[in-house]
C-alpha cells in the first residue's frame, strides 16, 4: 500500500466505504461503475488512464470478509469482482503475470470449470486465466500423458472421460481438477459483489 494512502487512512479512520462505482472484468481490465451502470447491471466504463490504473493495482487488497477493494486515500472502495479476484495473463514462454502486474511464482493447483475457463492458485492467491490466453493453453494439457485435442477436453469437461487430465508448467505436471464455476467464490473465499454480502446500498 502507497505510503500516501496510509498517512491518509491515519489521518481519516472512519470514511464510509464505497460500494457498487468499480469493477474488475473477466479481462483484467478496471471498470468505472456509474449510478446507471449499476442500475442496469452492466460492467461500466473500462478504466484506461495508466497512472490510475496503477494506483489501484498497488492500493488493492482484501479484507476477512473475502470482499475485494481499492483503498483510494482514507476511503475502502469495495470491487464488483465479473470473475475472481486476480485475472492472469499467460506468455509465450508459460510465465504467468497476473492483471496487477504481478508474476504467479507458483502454481499449486489448476482447475477447469464446467464453463470452460481455467483457474490457476497459487502464491496465495486465485486467478481467472483470461479467456483469450486459453487457446495457447491447451496444448499444455495431456491425459495421462497424452495430448488432448477438443474432443476429449469436452469429454472430460462432462464426465465422459477418465484418465488424469493434466497442465505442463514450467517443466513439472500440475494435476487439473473440475471446478463448478457457481462454487468458485465460496471454494477459494472471496465474494463477487460486496455491496450484496455485506447488505449495504451502493454510495
Amino acid at each position: 500500500m502507497d505510503a500516501q494512502v496510509e498517512q491518509a487512512l491515519a489521518k481519516w479512520p472512519n470514511v464510509p466505504h464505497c460500494y457498487g462505482w468499480l469493477g474488475l472484468d473477466a479481462r483484467g481490465n478496471w471498470r468505472m461503475r456509474d449510478e446507471q451502470a449499476q442500475k442496469q447491471g452492466r460492467l461500466g466504463e473500462r478504466i484506461a488512464h495508466a497512472t490510475l490504473i496503477a494506483f489501484i493495482n498497488r492500493n488493492y487488497a482484501c479484507d476477512a470478509q473475502g470482499c475485494w477493494y481499492f483503498q483510494n486515500g482514507p476511503q475502502r472502495v469495495y470491487v464488483e469482482l465479473e470473475g475472481a479476484p486476480y485475472i492472469a495473463r499467460l506468455a509465450s514462454d508459460t510465465s504467468v503475470t497476473l492483471h496487477t502486474g504481478d508474476s504467479l511464482q507458483q502454481l499449486e493447483a489448476v482447475y477447469l470449470s464446467d464453463s470452460g475457463r481455467l483457474w490457476l492458485q497459487g502464491s496465495d492467491k486465485i486467478a481467472l486465466l483470461d479467456d483469450r490466453d486459453l487457446a495457447q493453453c491447451l496444448p499444455l494439457l495431456s491425459v495421462d500423458g497424452q495430448a488432448i485435442d477438443d474432443e476429449m477436453l469436452h469429454a472430460w469437461l462432462t464426465g465422459g472421460a477418465s484418465g488424469q487430465l493434466q497442465l505442463t508448467w514450467r517443466q513439472a505436471l500440475v494435476h487439473v481438477q473440475h471446478l463448478l464455476e457457481a462454487d468458485a467464490p465460496n471454494r477459494f473465499g472471496f465474494v463477487r459483489s460486496p455491496c450484496s454480502k455485506l447488505g449495504a446500498a451502493p454510495a
